[in-house]
């Protein structure tokens, strides 16, 4: 009886040992493969921030020329002229953080519906094919800032879940991942250029 039982308990250690092996391996797969999961997050909120980087440098080039299009006819706008460029200059040289930049945007948008407002005064101006030009790139990257800004922010999103979710919030933790800030303006609207009406 005596080597009955040991021959059943030495058949038992092995199965036991290797469902603890199992155990742990199953543990390490799962660390491995939620710490490559932050790291491939955190890479894509940096790389779909340069993408709205791109676009808001984009904008910042085209002010200029447009400022100097509408100065053309309404030389008497000086001041609107120079909010604008001074507004244009704080955005531009803003290298923040996501909420910081938004704050710059927000004032520069503003001084952009003023000089799109002294534009509405001057018929000549609204016909002028330059300014015209001007005013579709100007539409056409904002829709290019609002399509980056979706998918940044779908990718903080996931980012920040990953990092106050359990179980995955724990190797967050342990890496010290940081949650990554929204880009996101007071009003969607205020981003929209101004239609001209003619």
């Amino acid at each position: 009886m005596l080597a009955q039982y040991a021959v059943q308990s030495s058949g038992s250690q092995p199965i036991a040992l290797y469902i603890v092996i199992g155990v742990v391996l199953v543990g390490v797969i799962w660390f491995v493969a939620t710490y490559n999961i932050l790291v491939r997050l955190r890479q894509q909120v940096a790389e779909s921030w340069s993408g709205i980087d791109t676009e808001l440098k984009r904008r910042y080039d085209l002010i200029p020329n447009l400022v100097e299009t509408v100065k053309g006819y309404a030389k008497h706008e000086r001041e609107v002229f120079e909010r604008v460029i001074a507004a244009r200059n704080q955005a531009a040289n803003s290298h923040g953080s996501p909420k910081e930049q938004a704050t710059d945007e927000n004032a520069f948008i503003g001084s952009m519906k003023q000089l799109f407002a002294v534009a509405e005064n001057y018929p000549d101006l609204k016909a002028n094919q330059n300014f015209l030009q001007l005013q579709q790139e100007l539409s056409n990257t904002e829709d290019r800032i609002q399509a980056a800004r979706r998918f940044y922010n779908a990718n903080v999103r996931d980012l920040n879940t990953r990092c106050q979710v359990l179980p995955s919030n724990i190797v967050a933790g342990m890496f010290n991942f940081k949650q990554a800030e929204f880009f996101e303006i007071e009003d969607a609207s205020m981003r929209a250029v101004p239609k001209m009406s003619f």
